[in-house]
């Protein structure tokens, strides 16, 4: 599966809808096992910024997707490798 760097929150709902068609779930089948209604479910692949942590990472598990954090590498380490060296 590819890797999607995710900016911003609206990002989310295109990227969950596209997570659940991969899985071959529908809307009502992820409800139900999320416990929720179909239409929560519609309502966060149309605006999926106010969803709780908990609850995205619970819809993540259901879709069968990990959320990977990483740091973002410091400007000055890409254009100086020596930047990353300790300085002793």
């Amino acid at each position: 599966m590819r890797a999607f760097i995710v900016h911003t929150a609206e990002q989310l709902p295109a990227l969950l809808k596209a997570f659940r068609k991969e899985a071959g779930l529908t809307q009502v089948e992820v409800a139900i096992r999320l416990g929720v209604t179909q239409q929560t479910i519609s309502a966060l692949e149309r605006n999926a910024q106010k969803v709780s942590a908990e609850r995205l990472l619970h819809l993540l598990g259901i879709l069968g997707v990990e959320m990977v954090l990483q740091g973002k590498p410091h400007p000055s380490s890409e254009t100086n490798p020596a930047a990353e060296m300790p300085p002793w």
